[in-house]
């Protein structure tokens, strides 16, 4: 049958919209990419407007600090009726400041939470949703430190830069407008050192912005080997290479450091030239302010407030460079976050999704399939697969290491799409429906059960979420679980560590299989359950699996020809195709591959 046209079955291309490249392929740092946070911080619009108006409040009541000085030291110590009045009016200025500077970090605070919240809630929703050719060339440890380290620095761009930086703009622009208004020949000194100032940040920022990524990409790759080593701590251990692991982050941690080291050393840099132009600046108004009071051309209290606008203006350009760079090593986290969120899944929903017939029977058709692994392009993993499977009938798929078997699984839950030929359900095109509605229908039991950290009937749980504890519990004994279950401490309810660290292989498989048993699809997957487990533990899962395989259309890959006796139909593969199919004992009157597989496990 023909294929069915690409237009028909995917959403369409979404528009490219990452930032443009650096020579190494990676986005070049740029605080534009900051602008995609705007959307989630106007998901708070009530926390920003109250942000900003306790950002005008305090602002306000700083710039009104110089004036209330100068009428205190002008009005305050002249011996008048005025001094009481003064000195009340600088309390309550300094009062007002304190109440709108609390409020202004509370509201900016709980706005970076809020904001960050939502980010890693979409950054999580969006991982979970990609396809398994991303995860196959991602590592997991590089993805977490994308979701929290580089989140954790756009709460503090929300939560604090960004709010230092919008009042340092303020408070400059105010300061300079103050000067302006007390004494205008000195503020003309003032303006001219403005750029001066200014062209440190100019200058160092784009360097920063890169190696600020690179510090971000050093810390990633720490945080991945990391994670790589503690999920495969029994093989380091077995093999004794403890002090390999450890020389190898140490090598990745100095790395990091080194990298980090860079960064701090052009941050400080620019930081200090920026302060040391500020206050010369203000130095140089000052010796000609003095000058001034001397002349008589200024009373003490104005000059008093000239030095604190002047004071104020200079710490907010100071400030304004820390933000620079807080902003730019921001920009390189979001950067990295948005790279995530631009990646597209190759499997999708089409737009128009068709329907499985109901009741689902089961039946399966593999129509010329071929696929290659995008990282093995040259290697067909299927070549013109073609393969039946009638509803209830149990088919084994045998063969050496490579031949294809687990990549048939892959192909029918829709991990992958054939490069050519077509998969059906019922009749129906796989491609043509939505990826939730057939996995639904498919129950998997992998040789390495995947046991979540939470407790025995959340794991079981996993395969109907709204199934009573009486189907769960029905479940569990179909499986053989409910015996050593009961027996627990807390008996469902026992947390089973990570990956089901506190239960052996057997307890781990029959978890699993109740956890199938409970998904009830029309549709079984069973990669090979037995292969790992002792006699009597592999005689209780293969009880279990024999209840589960009732009814159902089953798929089996077998490495122990001794778990596929039974099966209605066994199909040899061999390089991605089907070489042989028959039952046991027609296999081995053909004398082919299966008869030598057989010969070596068998002996006999």
């Amino acid at each position: 049958m023909a294929d069915i046209p690409e237009q028909d079955i995917d959403p369409g291309d979404a528009p490219d919209t990452r930032p443009p490249q650096d020579a190494r392929g990676k986005p070049k740092p740029r605080l534009g990419s900051l602008r995609a946070l705007w959307p989630f911080v106007m998901r708070q619009k009530g926390l920003l407007v109250a942000w900003l108006v306790a950002l005008a409040a305090s602002s306000t009541a700083t710039l009104s600090l110089p004036l209330v000085v100068r009428r205190m030291i002008d009005h305050g110590f002249s011996g008048g009726g005025n001094v009481n009045a003064t000195f009340a009016l600088v309390f309550a200025v300094a009062l007002a400041l304190a109440i709108a500077t609390a409020a202004r970090f509370f509201f900016v605070s709980l706005l970076g939470e809020r904001v960050v919240a939502d980010l890693r809630e979409r950054l999580y929703s969006h991982l979970v949703g990609l396809d398994q050719a991303f995860f196959e060339r991602s590592r997991s440890g590089e993805l977490v430190s994308r979701l929290t380290a580089d989140t954790e620095l756009l709460r503090s761009v929300v939560g604090s830069t960004v709010s230092v930086a919008l009042r340092s703009v303020v408070m400059v622009i105010g300061s300079l407008a103050m000067l302006v208004a007390t004494s205008p020949r000195l503020a003309a000194y003032t303006l001219v050192g403005i750029p001066l100032c200014v062209l440190p940040l100019v200058l160092g920022g784009r360097r920063l912005g890169k190696i600020s990524r690179q510090s971000q990409d050093r810390v990633a790759d720490a945080n991945a080997l990391a994670s790589e080593t503690l999920g495969a701590i029994p093989t380091v251990q077995a093999h004794a290479r403890e002090p390999y692991e450890r020389g190898r982050f140490a090598t990745a941690i100095e790395a990091s450091v080194a990298t980090a080291r860079r960064r701090i050393g052009m941050q400080a840099l620019v930081t200090a030239m920026a302060i040391s132009l500020v206050f010369g600046a203000i130095t140089l108004v000052l010796w000609s302010g003095a000058h001034d009071v001397i002349d008589g051309r200024l009373t003490v209290g104005t000059l008093s407030q000239f030095v604190l606008y002047a004071v104020l203006g200079g710490g907010s350009v100071g400030a304004l460079a820390e933000t620079w760079n807080e902003l730019q090593k921001a920009a390189g986290g979001m950067g990295r976050i948005g790279e995530l969120l631009d990646e597209r899944p190759a499997i999708a929903a089409p737009a128009r999704p068709h329907a499985l017939p109901v009741p689902v029977r089961g039946a399966l058709r593999f129509d010329g399939v071929t696929f290659h692994y995008p990282s093995r392009p040259d290697a067909p993993a299927l070549e013109d697969f073609s393969l039946q499977v009638a509803p209830g009938e149990t088919v084994a798929l045998v063969g050496p290491s490579g031949a294809g078997k687990s990549t048939v699984f892959s192909m029918l839950l829709r991990f992958h799409d054939p490069q050519s030929g077509r998969i059906e359900l019922d009749g129906v095109d796989i491609r043509t429906l939505d990826p939730a509605e057939l996995r639904g229908t498919v129950a998997l039991v992998p040789q390495q059960p995947a046991i979540f950290a939470s407790s025995a009937r959340d794991n079981i749980r996993y395969g109907r979420l709204e199934a009573s504890d009486a189907e769960l519990e029905a479940a569990a004994r179909s499986a053989e679980a409910h015996e050593f279950l009961s027996v627990l401490p807390a008996g469902y309810d026992e947390q089973l560590g990570e990956r089901g660290a506190r239960l052996s292989g057997g307890q781990q498989q029959r978890i699993a299989i109740a956890r199938a048993l409970l998904k009830d699809a029309p549709v079984l997957l069973l990669d090979e359950a037995t292969s790992a487990l002792d006699a009597q533990s592999e005689r209780a899962v293969q009880q279990a699996l024999e209840r589960l395989m009732e009814g159902r259309t089953t798929l089996v890959i077998a490495h122990r020809l001794a778990t596929v006796l039974k099966a209605d139909r066994i199909v040899v593969m061999d390089r991605g195709r089907i070489i042989a199919q028959g039952t046991h004992d027609e296999l081995i009157a053909q004398d082919g591959l299966y008869a030598e597989l057989a010969r070596l496990q068998f002996l006999d």
